[in-house]
């Protein structure tokens, strides 16, 4: 089938940390991304967080709208799976008005004693069926507010905040009908201010409802850029204090995750 480029935001000169080690373990190994060559250490991580962000060969986008309406049926009322979120994916890799057809997301928070690879059967043969290329993120939730759709999902936070390892931050929000305007109209300052973003690896625009419900997820080198952006960059900050003041979220979340592993490619 053709293929097709995948949305994701890029920083070129930052290539994300990648690793196909195979573990035996229950749970997920954590690895000092400064040195993939050192001893796997195991241990039990408490409300593991698998993402895939998935992409189907061109002409196929009629079976990621398939999937977001079939999958339900395997997430539901799962034993293994505490709470999931099907998701469609923006161009340009954050908030995009325009929808990527081909690219689709799927959140996972997996309950203890849950091997981490864990899904439904019915949900790989479906992507390996249309022979889908797939981005594994493993992690770890240690700090965040907020909740998604009135839950708090990620449980207690109780893991250690990382000292100079990668680190995944997920922000989502419902927007409020009177603010979507408001919203819009400064996605550009966002994206082009991520964009620029020291520190930045890569960043995925996903969400649940067209225009409504928008989220996420980016990929940081460590802590330290993460603040940085947040903090220190003025844009950034201007816009947070807007949606603030002008209370556009009927709901939002920021949750800050130690990235355990990465498997796969887009490519």
């Amino acid at each position: 089938m053709p293929k097709s480029k995948p949305n994701v935001l890029y920083n070129q000169n930052k290539p994300i940390v990648q690793t196909t080690v195979k573990y035996k373990t229950t749970r997920i190994c954590k690895l000092d991304f400064n040195n993939l060559n050192q001893k796997i250490i195991f241990h039990i991580c408490s409300m593991l967080t698998v993402v895939y962000i998935v992409r189907f060969p061109k002409y196929c986008g009629f079976a990621g709208i398939l999937m977001m309406a079939i999958f339900r049926a395997f997430l539901w009322r799962n034993n293994n799976i505490s709470f999931s979120k099907l998701m469609g994916s923006g161009n340009n890799g954050t908030f995009d008005i325009k929808p990527d057809w081909l690219q689709w997301g799927l959140l996972v928070v997996l309950n203890n004693n849950t091997e981490v690879n864990y899904l439904p059967k019915f949900i790989t043969k479906y992507w390996q069926f249309f022979k889908t290329k797939q981005l594994q993120i493993i992690l770890e939730p240690y700090m965040g507010h907020g909740t998604w759709d009135g839950k708090k999902c990620f449980g207690n936070f109780k893991s250690n905040s990382p000292k100079n390892n990668p680190i995944a931050v997920l922000t989502r929000a419902t927007i409020r009908l009177s603010k979507l305007k408001s919203f819009w109209q400064n996605v550009p300052k966002v994206s082009s201010t991520m964009q620029n973003a020291t520190g930045l690896q890569q960043s995925f625009g996903i969400g649940e409802v067209p225009f409504i419900k928008q989220a996420t997820l980016s990929i940081w080198d460590n802590e330290e850029s993460i603040k940085n952006f947040a903090y220190k960059m003025s844009e950034h900050k201007t816009i947070v204090h807007q949606t603030r003041s002008e209370n556009w979220y009927a709901e939002d979340m920021f949750t800050r995750f130690n990235v355990l592993m990465i498997n796969g490619s887009l490519i």
